[in-house]
């Protein structure tokens, strides 16, 4: 059977959005093909160049997950969390019926469960919202316009068995407030989440499929960029 590779994760680049208590991040050459003529590598008629880009940001930018280090003092770094949370069965919701700074409720969860024909089963669950092709390129609304995830949509994805859950704005919560419940219940629950994904609406429609998003091993790191697929069976 063939398999076909959706890409849900941002690039990531220099000075690009990011959630409104973050810095954006650096990312800029730091060594280039004109630059390093001057080493004198290779040999003469065929000189060896090359670049090498310097980076410089937080591990919570662009597509990202979250460790339980990041909302608990005790929880466990990124590189201490079972590989198992980051990859698995998945299943998209369309809840393209979310607007702008909106809540998601547990009745939205169960609607979209019934539309997509897959029951959660310790599934990881993407929510399509439109969010991020709405507003990408609007800098402010990106930041500040993302839907939030209420506390019992949240405990409806803990019930039936979702360790992971993934959205398409900077923030599981809304931006228009800081009380930050749902991460809170995160915390509580010892469950987390992808942010930033992009490219939802190609997932609407297709059943069950496996997601694969892998972060990075920074010691201690309080979460990490993820290259997000999906692997759809066609």
């Amino acid at each position: 059977m063939a398999r076909k590779i959706v890409d849900l994760s941002l690039t990531i680049e220099d000075n690009m959005p990011a959630h409104k208590l973050f810095q954006s991040p650096v990312y800029l050459p730091a060594l280039t093909h004109e630059t390093t003529l001057s080493f004198g590598l290779g040999v003469e008629g065929d000189p060896m160049t090359f670049q090498t880009n310097f980076i410089g940001m937080l591990d919570h930018v662009g597509t990202h997950v979250d460790a339980f280090l990041h909302v608990n003092p005790k929880g466990a770094p990124i590189n201490e969390m079972p590989l198992d949370m980051f990859m698995g069965k998945a299943v998209c919701f369309d809840l393209r019926e979310i607007g702008d700074l909106e809540d998601i409720t547990a009745e939205h969860m169960q609607a979209a469960e019934d539309k997509a024909g897959v029951k959660v089963d310790g599934h990881i669950v993407l929510l399509c919202t439109g969010f991020h092709e709405r507003n990408w390129g609007d800098r402010k609304q990106i930041v500040w316009g993302n839907p939030g995830l209420t506390v019992e949509a949240t405990q409806w994805l803990y019930d039936r068995g979702s360790r992971m859950h993934g959205v398409e704005g900077p923030s599981t919560d809304k931006p228009s407030d800081n009380i930050f419940a749902q991460h809170r219940l995160c915390r509580d629950l010892g469950i987390s989440h992808f942010e930033w994904l992009v490219n939802l609406e190609s997932l609407i429609g297709k059943g069950e499929f496996e997601f694969i998003g892998l972060p990075i091993k920074f010691k201690d790191g309080s979460g990490s960029p993820v290259r997000a697929v999906a692997v759809l069976d066609e």
